[in-house]
């Protein structure tokens, strides 16, 4: 069976940051060298911005002021039914003492081993999300 377009719930805002609230990890999406590049990373909400620690290297490289992507998503094990959110915007390290002093009160835990003393903050312009029934959840017609 093919995926309708009736068959996608677009979400409201507010619906989308929850699911993103809800999620451990989600992938960040940057251009390096003019190649996409996707990264898992956890992260926080804080406010209308996303949050992640990092350390030096290709994503925050990658990142600091720049345009970049952020998706999460999942299946709902109760109603089957699958998500996704997409959440668009610039990336900035936090540099000022009082939001740097801000993001270390977060519970923002690096996900990976070793050290991640950077934190990126995402400012995020564009939010979409959806949710579907996958088809192999579907019952055969």
């Amino acid at each position: 069976m093919e995926l309708q377009t009736t068959d996608i719930e677009q979400l409201q805002e507010h619906e989308s940051w929850a699911l993103v609230r809800g999620t451990a990890v989600g992938r960040l999406a940057v251009v390096v060298d003019d190649q996409p590049e996707i990264f898992p990373v956890n992260h926080l909400v804080d406010h209308a911005d996303l949050v992640f620690r990092t350390a030096a290297g290709t994503k925050l490289s990658a990142s600091d002021g720049r345009r970049v992507a952020f998706e999460v998503d999942g299946v709902d094990v109760e109603t089957g039914q699958a998500w996704s959110v997409v959440l668009k915007g610039r990336a900035h390290v936090v540099r000022k003492l009082h939001d740097v002093l801000d993001t270390y009160g977060m519970p923002l835990d690096a996900w990976q081993g070793g050290a991640k003393p950077t934190f990126v903050r995402i400012q995020v312009d564009e939010v979409t999300g959806r949710r579907f029934t996958p088809t192999w959840r579907r019952p055969p017609t």
